[in-house]
């Protein structure tokens, strides 16, 4: 070892979904919305002065904070914004997970929460989902430094009530409970309304899925005054200039336009219920997503196999390797309908061959 490198930070990287620069893949692995953003945004877009981009972008995102604060009925000084949902809860985690006791969340979950607790040397455990792959609010109970989990959670696509997110905030009301519904506008309802009762819950969304926004990176978290400032008052101390100009002025078209973004969630739970239907028909088993994925399995061919076959016929899907239990599920991204026929057609014809 060279004599600087026991002065480095090492850390086991998240490693994101492929990008394949082929436009005519059908990309199913990235749980990127298969519709274009609403009407607003490109008008925005195409009515944006170049002079602005000279300039430092408001630190605070105003304009958006406001539209995001006025869209849920909640006071702007509840609402923090930065650069997607990874952003914003990196900052949560640096911000709100300062304990010598773990942290927790599920072991089958989103798998960037182990990486933050790594990056920022925050103690966590892992708590086992059931055979069902649901969250056990009383595993949630013993001593801790903080709990997040993702609801609808991921890759499972399973919901949890909101009676079981409050069973775990009313046990825990010394630490910060972060509840990240990036997937939240595809079924379920939202913890928002424990807002008011619980002040240390933090709520974490994105506009990279429901708004079809992934390229320009927005995501926010909503919660108490008190607990929005915390986190502002670290993100000014880190990058007080995350949020671009851009960004700032699309992502609160996007969130005016309530028809189109109804329309569109509509059209994916619609096609999401359809596939599992389908799916279903084929031997496959799977959870009852309410995500824009599904997370399906089949007991005579191996996920890594199907994986492969789909890949092979220009169709990305994503495959786990890790943790062990699910290696033989395949997380599938809900596209539009002729993209979810294409993927129905290749497996159709490799199962009936094999």
């Amino acid at each position: 070892m060279r004599a600087w490198e026991k002065n480095i930070r090492r850390v086991i990287p998240y490693v994101p979904g492929e990008q394949p620069a082929d436009a005519s893949i059908i990309k199913l692995n990235t749980n990127e919305n298969p519709y274009p953003p609403a009407p607003g945004v490109m008008a925005a877009l195409q009515t944006m002065a170049a002079d602005p981009l000279r300039r430092y972008p408001d630190p605070a995102a105003s304009v958006l904070v406001d539209a995001i604060a006025e869209y849920y009925g909640l006071d702007a000084a509840q609402v923090f914004v930065g650069v997607g949902s990874d952003d914003v809860l990196a900052m949560a985690f640096l911000t709100c997970f300062h304990s010598d006791r773990p942290i927790l969340f599920p072991d089958i979950t989103y798998s960037f929460y182990d990486v933050w607790a790594g990056l920022f040397r925050i103690p966590y455990e892992v708590q086992p989902l059931d055979a069902d792959f649901k969250i056990r609010p009383s595993d949630y109970g013993k001593e801790n430094g903080g709990i997040i989990f993702p609801n609808p959670n991921a890759p499972t696509g399973i919901f949890q009530p909101l009676a079981d997110v409050e069973a775990i905030l009313s046990q825990n009301t010394d630490v910060i409970v972060i509840v990240d519904e990036a997937y939240i506008d595809f079924g379920g309802t939202s913890a928002r309304c424990l807002l008011e009762k619980y002040d240390n819950l933090l709520i974490a969304q994105t506009f990279s899925k429901s708004r079809s926004m992934a390229g320009m990176r927005i995501g926010f978290l909503l919660g108490s005054q008190a607990l929005i400032r915390c986190i502002s008052d670290c993100k000014y101390s880190f990058n007080s200039y995350t949020m671009n100009q851009t960004a700032i002025a699309l992502g609160t078209a996007s969130i005016q336009d309530r028809a189109y973004f109804q329309r569109c969630t509509q059209k994916i739970i619609e096609t999401r219920e359809w596939a599992k239907e389908k799916f279903r028909s084929m031997g496959f088993l799977l959870t009852d997503s309410r995500a824009n994925f599904v997370f399906v399995t089949h007991p005579a061919h191996p996920a890594e196999e199907l994986f492969a076959v789909l890949k092979a016929n220009g169709i990305y899907v994503r495959h786990f390797m890790r943790p062990e239990r699910i290696r033989n599920y395949l997380r599938i991204t809900i596209g539009t309908k002729e993209e979810m026929e294409a993927l129905f057609a290749v497996l159709e014809k490799y199962m009936q061959k094999s």
